[in-house]
Protein backbone atom coordinates (compact mmCIF):
# COMPACT_ATOMS: atom_id res chain seq x y z
CA UNK A 1 0.00 0.00 0.00
CA UNK A 2 1.24 3.42 -0.88
CA UNK A 3 2.17 5.72 2.02
CA UNK A 4 1.01 8.98 -0.85
CA UNK A 5 -1.47 9.45 -2.77
CA UNK A 6 -1.61 11.96 -5.87
CA UNK A 7 -4.73 14.17 -7.25
CA UNK A 8 -3.98 15.83 -10.37
CA UNK A 9 -7.01 19.00 -10.85
CA UNK A 10 -6.52 21.60 -13.34
CA UNK A 11 -2.94 21.59 -13.31
CA UNK A 12 -2.33 21.29 -10.15
CA UNK A 13 -1.10 17.68 -8.63
CA UNK A 14 -1.56 17.63 -4.79
CA UNK A 15 0.63 15.20 -2.80
CA UNK A 16 -0.91 13.38 0.58
CA UNK A 17 1.66 11.86 2.80
CA UNK A 18 -0.10 9.02 4.29
CA UNK A 19 2.00 7.27 6.68
CA UNK A 20 0.11 7.62 10.22
CA UNK A 21 0.63 8.11 12.85
CA UNK A 22 3.75 10.68 12.68
CA UNK A 23 3.91 10.62 8.68
CA UNK A 24 7.76 9.24 9.65
CA UNK A 25 9.74 9.54 6.12
CA UNK A 26 10.71 5.74 5.86
CA UNK A 27 12.48 4.34 2.97
CA UNK A 28 9.38 3.25 1.77
CA UNK A 29 7.65 6.40 2.00
CA UNK A 30 11.19 8.19 0.40
CA UNK A 31 10.76 5.86 -2.33
CA UNK A 32 6.79 6.37 -2.59
CA UNK A 33 7.08 10.08 -3.42
CA UNK A 34 10.08 9.35 -5.83
CA UNK A 35 7.70 7.22 -8.42
CA UNK A 36 4.73 10.41 -7.82
CA UNK A 37 7.43 12.90 -8.93
CA UNK A 38 7.97 10.53 -11.96
CA UNK A 39 4.17 10.22 -12.70
CA UNK A 40 3.85 14.35 -12.68
CA UNK A 41 6.84 14.54 -15.19
CA UNK A 42 5.20 11.69 -16.83
CA UNK A 43 2.05 13.67 -17.22
CA UNK A 44 3.49 17.12 -18.85
CA UNK A 45 0.48 19.06 -17.99
CA UNK A 46 1.26 19.84 -14.24
CA UNK A 47 2.27 23.59 -13.35
CA UNK A 48 2.75 23.30 -9.52
CA UNK A 49 2.17 21.01 -6.51
CA UNK A 50 1.37 21.11 -3.31
CA UNK A 51 2.97 18.55 -0.64
CA UNK A 52 0.89 17.89 2.73
CA UNK A 53 0.59 15.58 4.84
CA UNK A 54 -2.52 13.75 6.20
CA UNK A 55 -3.72 13.75 9.74
CA UNK A 56 -1.77 15.70 12.88
CA UNK A 57 1.27 15.89 11.13
CA UNK A 58 2.77 17.36 7.93
CA UNK A 59 5.80 14.77 8.76
CA UNK A 60 7.04 14.45 12.38
CA UNK A 61 10.56 13.30 11.71
CA UNK A 62 12.80 10.52 9.76
CA UNK A 63 11.57 6.78 11.09
CA UNK A 64 13.97 6.13 13.91
CA UNK A 65 13.05 2.83 14.47
CA UNK A 66 14.22 1.82 10.71
CA UNK A 67 17.15 3.16 11.96
CA UNK A 68 17.91 0.55 14.72
CA UNK A 69 17.93 -2.28 11.72
CA UNK A 70 20.63 -0.40 10.09
CA UNK A 71 24.51 -1.75 11.21
CA UNK A 72 27.30 0.17 9.64
CA UNK A 73 28.78 3.66 9.46
CA UNK A 74 28.21 3.11 5.38
CA UNK A 75 24.69 2.35 6.04
CA UNK A 76 23.52 5.32 7.71
CA UNK A 77 25.70 7.12 4.76
CA UNK A 78 24.13 5.84 2.24
CA UNK A 79 21.10 6.43 3.63
CA UNK A 80 21.71 10.05 4.19
CA UNK A 81 22.52 10.12 0.64
CA UNK A 82 19.87 8.39 -0.81
CA UNK A 83 17.38 11.13 0.96
CA UNK A 84 19.40 13.90 0.09
CA UNK A 85 19.36 12.77 -3.63
CA UNK A 86 15.56 13.01 -3.55
CA UNK A 87 15.50 15.60 -1.91
CA UNK A 88 18.08 17.22 -4.57
CA UNK A 89 15.47 16.44 -6.88
CA UNK A 90 12.42 18.16 -5.24
CA UNK A 91 14.67 21.04 -5.31
CA UNK A 92 15.63 21.24 -8.86
CA UNK A 93 12.13 19.78 -9.85
CA UNK A 94 11.06 21.63 -13.11
CA UNK A 95 7.70 22.30 -11.56
CA UNK A 96 7.61 24.38 -8.36
CA UNK A 97 6.49 22.51 -5.26
CA UNK A 98 4.69 24.01 -1.76
CA UNK A 99 4.62 22.73 1.45
CA UNK A 100 1.62 22.92 3.07
CA UNK A 101 2.83 22.38 6.54
CA UNK A 102 0.38 21.25 9.73
CA UNK A 103 0.99 20.17 13.13
CA UNK A 104 4.56 19.44 12.79
CA UNK A 105 7.71 19.27 10.61
CA UNK A 106 10.45 17.90 12.50
CA UNK A 107 13.42 16.37 11.61
CA UNK A 108 13.25 14.88 7.99
CA UNK A 109 10.02 16.34 7.79
CA UNK A 110 11.12 19.83 8.27
CA UNK A 111 14.04 18.71 5.92
CA UNK A 112 11.53 17.34 3.15
CA UNK A 113 9.76 20.84 3.44
CA UNK A 114 13.09 22.66 3.00
CA UNK A 115 13.60 21.09 -0.31
CA UNK A 116 10.47 22.46 -1.57
CA UNK A 117 10.70 25.46 -3.31
CA UNK A 118 7.89 27.52 -0.95
CA UNK A 119 6.19 26.99 2.27
CA UNK A 120 2.71 27.63 3.89
CA UNK A 121 2.83 27.14 7.20
CA UNK A 122 0.02 27.22 10.28
CA UNK A 123 0.83 29.62 12.65
CA UNK A 124 1.21 27.19 15.95
CA UNK A 125 3.10 24.21 13.57
CA UNK A 126 6.24 22.66 15.22
CA UNK A 127 9.39 23.36 12.80
CA UNK A 128 12.66 22.05 13.83
CA UNK A 129 15.87 19.74 13.55
CA UNK A 130 15.88 17.92 17.12
CA UNK A 131 18.18 15.21 15.97
CA UNK A 132 20.70 16.36 18.39
CA UNK A 133 18.59 15.29 21.59
CA UNK A 134 18.97 11.99 20.05
CA UNK A 135 22.73 12.35 20.01
CA UNK A 136 22.85 12.50 16.67
CA UNK A 137 22.88 14.85 13.69
CA UNK A 138 20.52 15.61 10.34
CA UNK A 139 21.24 13.32 7.65
CA UNK A 140 18.62 14.99 4.45
CA UNK A 141 20.59 18.27 4.17
CA UNK A 142 19.34 19.91 7.12
CA UNK A 143 22.57 21.78 8.39
CA UNK A 144 23.19 23.08 4.51
CA UNK A 145 19.58 24.09 4.10
CA UNK A 146 18.43 25.71 7.39
CA UNK A 147 21.50 28.22 7.34
CA UNK A 148 19.89 29.92 3.32
CA UNK A 149 16.86 30.47 5.04
CA UNK A 150 17.13 31.74 8.49
CA UNK A 151 21.14 32.85 8.52
CA UNK A 152 24.06 30.88 10.19
CA UNK A 153 23.46 32.33 13.65
CA UNK A 154 19.87 31.22 14.44
CA UNK A 155 20.92 27.80 12.30
CA UNK A 156 23.35 27.20 15.55
CA UNK A 157 20.41 27.87 17.85
CA UNK A 158 18.57 25.76 15.94
CA UNK A 159 20.43 22.79 15.56
CA UNK A 160 22.33 22.60 18.63
CA UNK A 161 19.18 23.42 21.28
CA UNK A 162 17.27 21.05 18.97
CA UNK A 163 14.40 23.16 20.30
CA UNK A 164 11.81 23.74 17.66
CA UNK A 165 9.95 27.21 16.35
CA UNK A 166 6.32 27.95 15.66
CA UNK A 167 5.57 28.60 12.36
CA UNK A 168 4.75 32.27 12.96
CA UNK A 169 8.44 32.22 13.78
CA UNK A 170 9.54 30.84 10.63
CA UNK A 171 7.46 32.84 8.55
CA UNK A 172 9.26 35.81 10.45
CA UNK A 173 12.44 34.17 9.82
CA UNK A 174 12.11 33.84 6.12
CA UNK A 175 11.93 29.78 6.67
CA UNK A 176 8.07 30.09 5.82
CA UNK A 177 6.67 32.25 2.69
CA UNK A 178 3.36 32.69 5.15
CA UNK A 179 1.83 31.61 8.38
CA UNK A 180 -1.85 31.67 8.31
CA UNK A 181 -4.43 29.48 10.88
CA UNK A 182 -4.38 25.75 10.52
CA UNK A 183 -7.42 25.26 8.91
CA UNK A 184 -6.41 27.91 6.24
CA UNK A 185 -3.34 26.15 5.30
CA UNK A 186 -4.24 24.19 2.43
CA UNK A 187 -6.54 26.53 0.84
CA UNK A 188 -3.48 29.26 1.03
CA UNK A 189 -1.32 26.77 -0.84
CA UNK A 190 -3.85 25.93 -3.67
CA UNK A 191 -4.59 29.88 -3.80
CA UNK A 192 -0.73 30.27 -4.45
CA UNK A 193 -0.85 26.84 -6.95
CA UNK A 194 -3.53 28.58 -8.84
CA UNK A 195 -1.78 31.77 -9.20
CA UNK A 196 1.18 29.83 -10.21
CA UNK A 197 -0.69 27.66 -12.86
CA UNK A 198 -2.53 30.63 -14.62
CA UNK A 199 0.99 31.26 -15.67
CA UNK A 200 2.65 29.96 -19.37
CA UNK A 201 4.61 26.46 -18.67
CA UNK A 202 7.75 28.05 -20.52
CA UNK A 203 7.75 31.10 -18.53
CA UNK A 204 7.70 29.19 -15.48
CA UNK A 205 10.35 26.35 -16.74
CA UNK A 206 12.81 28.89 -16.95
CA UNK A 207 12.60 30.64 -13.96
CA UNK A 208 12.85 26.97 -12.22
CA UNK A 209 15.84 26.67 -13.82
CA UNK A 210 17.42 30.28 -13.27
CA UNK A 211 16.62 30.43 -9.42
CA UNK A 212 18.99 27.73 -8.45
CA UNK A 213 21.90 29.23 -9.52
CA UNK A 214 21.86 31.80 -6.41
CA UNK A 215 22.86 28.75 -4.69
CA UNK A 216 26.60 29.00 -3.63
CA UNK A 217 28.64 26.66 -5.18
CA UNK A 218 29.55 24.81 -1.98
CA UNK A 219 26.27 23.42 -1.39
CA UNK A 220 26.98 19.96 -3.10
CA UNK A 221 30.24 19.41 -1.24
CA UNK A 222 28.90 20.37 1.97
CA UNK A 223 25.77 18.08 1.88
CA UNK A 224 28.22 15.12 0.94
CA UNK A 225 30.19 16.13 4.28
CA UNK A 226 27.04 16.10 6.45
CA UNK A 227 26.26 12.47 4.96
CA UNK A 228 29.80 11.51 6.03
CA UNK A 229 29.45 12.88 9.48
CA UNK A 230 26.30 11.31 9.75
CA UNK A 231 27.52 8.13 9.21
CA UNK A 232 30.22 8.59 11.95
CA UNK A 233 27.80 10.21 14.49
CA UNK A 234 25.49 7.17 14.70
CA UNK A 235 28.48 4.36 15.31
CA UNK A 236 29.06 6.70 18.43
CA UNK A 237 27.95 5.04 22.13
CA UNK A 238 26.02 8.50 22.36
CA UNK A 239 24.00 7.87 19.16
CA UNK A 240 22.69 4.02 20.48
CA UNK A 241 21.83 5.72 23.44
CA UNK A 242 20.09 8.75 22.49
CA UNK A 243 17.43 6.53 19.78
CA UNK A 244 17.04 3.74 22.05
CA UNK A 245 15.97 6.32 24.88
CA UNK A 246 13.86 8.00 22.21
CA UNK A 247 12.19 4.59 21.42
CA UNK A 248 12.02 3.95 25.18
CA UNK A 249 9.98 8.12 25.76
CA UNK A 250 13.17 8.35 28.28
CA UNK A 251 15.58 10.98 28.76
CA UNK A 252 18.92 10.10 27.46
CA UNK A 253 21.93 9.57 29.54
CA UNK A 254 25.34 10.81 27.14
CA UNK A 255 28.50 9.72 28.08
CA UNK A 256 30.19 11.84 25.10
CA UNK A 257 31.43 9.25 23.35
Amino acid sequence: MSTLSLKLDNQIATLTIQSPPANALSSILLDDLSEKLDEIEKNGSVKAIILKGEGKFFSAGADIKEFTSLQNASDYQSLAEHGQKLFDRIEHFSQPVIAAIHGAALGGGLELAMSCHMRIVSEDAKLGLPEMTLGIIPGFAGTQRLPNYIGTHKAYEMILSGEPITGKEAATLGLANHAVPEEDVFDEALKLANKIAAKSQPAISQVMQLIPFAKTGQFSQGIQKEAEAFGKVFGTEDAREGVQAFIEKRKPEFKDK
